[in-house]
């Protein structure tokens, strides 16, 4: 199914769609969150391209999170593996594309990627990498597709945006993302594509950079929370400490990070 992306999207379909990933992210995760200064500014009445990383199978659900919460006024796109199109043909209602692997998926690509871009209040949501890649690799490289398109799209906006996926201190792992600073794609569009290519992974590293040192600093301060989900161990565990809680006559929090205030301090801070 790889029809025109523009003719079989529905945004109501995609605002439900927001809610179902939101509730699944909530459920999988201990929060997503974003880095602060947060959302990057873009400017109105011209389109954009977000192109990111790929180190998890839960990035299309954080990107459709995202572009409901904060871009319903932008519709959305992004490419898919064809083969998993065809698996689930609902996603060509919330803005999904199929491309074929080889260069007829490539001209696919392009040519959608035009096509969608023509309407100055898209959103192309691409995961750059191509394969799931773990986000400590370097260099960064990118599938030159993205290149091309920015070549081709010089009314663009192209933000590099990061993502990761650690673990602090609960049972569940974290959503982090980090935007980069909008860049013009007039600025690129008249340089060779490989010369686009790099500065494309060079700006998408400089993001990935300091994602991870604002991951390794386990601080929440550090971020702007889009979604709160699940914290503590759960079963008995959990229910020992909210008995204790009862007692003593607290409130009882599951966080583990919250272990100081039901006499878990040593643990909390092993």
């Amino acid at each position: 199914m790889n029809g025109d992306p523009l003719g079989l999207r529905s945004s109501a379909l995609f605002r439900f769609f927001g809610a179902v990933m939101a509730h699944r992210l909530r459920r999988g995760f201990h929060a997503v969150r974003l880095a602060r200064p947060g959302w990057p500014a873009l400017a109105p009445g011209r389109p954009a391209i977000v192109y990111l990383n790929h180190p998890s199978w839960w990035d299309p659900a954080v990107l459709i999170l995202m572009a409901d919460s904060r871009y319903r006024e932008r519709p959305g796109y992004g490419p898919i593996d064809a083969a998993m199109l065809r698996r689930y043909p609902f996603m060509a209602r919330i803005g999904l594309f199929g491309i074929e692997p080889g260069r007829a998926g490539a001209a696919a690509f392009l040519r959608h990627g035009e096509r969608i871009l023509a309407d100055p209040r898209a959103m192309l949501w691409v995961t750059a990498e191509g394969t799931f890649t773990d986000p400590r690799c370097r260099p960064v490289r990118l599938r030159p597709g993205v290149a091309h398109l920015v070549r081709r799209v010089p009314s663009a906006q192209v933000v590099p945006m990061a993502l990761e996926y650690p673990f602090w201190n609960e049972s569940t792992p974290e959503v982090l993302a980090r935007f980069g600073e909008p860049l013009d794609a007039a600025e690129l569009a008249g340089r060779p594509v490989a010369e686009i290519a790099s500065v494309l992974e060079s700006r998408l590293e400089a993001a990935m950079d300091l994602l991870a040192a604002d991951a390794r600093s386990r601080d929440p301060a550090r971020f702007t929370t889009l979604v709160a989900g699940r914290a503590g161990v759960g079963g008995v565990y959990d229910l020992w400490r909210r008995a204790r809680a009862w007692a003593g006559g607290r409130n009882f929090s599951p966080a583990h990070e919250d272990l100081h205030e039901d006499g878990g301090a040593g643990e909390a801070r092993r």
